[in-house]
């Protein structure tokens, strides 16, 4: 799963470029002058989600690098390294049958989510799946209706900010990937020594999978994460 937590605490970089606040880094604490999260309506009711089609993706894959090292903060040489590593995981994913991205925009782009369904027969065909899905799991991918989400790109104060709102954009993003695709499970695996991506997810309603495997258990490299549509 690729969701672009920061790698290194704000600072100002050359180029003008700033970044975002690292993983465990607390949030400013509100004060005079400085106006508190938002906790009613949508501030962000003017983002409109859209899928792009294979040739669209192809059109905008310059963008969506940039969208994906820009929201993940680092130095040049970090943000170079970065943006390249997941053009290539995206390049690989797109060629996936049923893959489907997902992008936000308003005057500029915002954010995207991505991924393709996991073949109902051939569980393992999708990244080495089936070493890692429990029984629970692997019985919604053989109805068909099982969904890897590869990736939640977002700016940083989606993360950190009104996760449990259901206009947050990575909710909204995943929410819709899943809809279109008529999934009854979105499903991912997560290195478990990435605890800010997996606090990422949890926080967005993602949840461990019950029953997991040996290979996906405490005792693994990997954990099993599953979303409800």
């Amino acid at each position: 799963m690729t969701v672009n937590v920061p790698v290194r605490t704000t600072t100002s970089e050359r180029h003008g470029r700033q970044t975002g606040p690292g993983p465990g880094a607390a949030a400013p604490w509100p004060g005079p002058g400085r106006p508190r999260p938002e906790r009613g309506s949508s501030p962000l009711a003017g983002e409109r989600v859209r899928p792009l089609t294979r040739r669209q993706i192809e059109d905008r894959f310059g963008d969506l690098g940039d969208l994906y090292a820009q929201t993940s903060g680092g130095g040049p040489w970090a943000w170079n390294v970065a943006r390249g590593a997941f053009l290539r995981q995206l390049a690989a994913d797109v060629r996936r049958p049923g893959f489907s991205l997902l992008i936000a925009e308003t005057t500029a782009l915002t954010g995207c989510a991505y991924g393709y369904p996991v073949p109902g027969a051939a569980a393992g065909g999708a990244r080495g799946l089936e070493a890692y899905l429990p029984g629970s799991v692997r019985s919604v991918a053989a109805s068909g209706r099982l969904f890897l989400v590869s990736g939640i790109i977002v700016p940083a104060r989606v993360r950190k900010q009104n996760q449990d709102r259901a206009w947050n954009l990575a909710r909204r993003l995943q929410k819709r990937l899943l809809t279109e695709h008529d999934a009854a499970l979105g499903v991912t695996l997560v290195e478990r020594s990435d605890g800010a991506t997996v606090q990422a997810l949890r926080s967005w309603g993602w949840r461990y999978a019950e029953g997991e495997t040996l290979q996906a258990s405490l005792l693994g490299p990997y954990g099993v994460l599953v979303l409800g549509p």
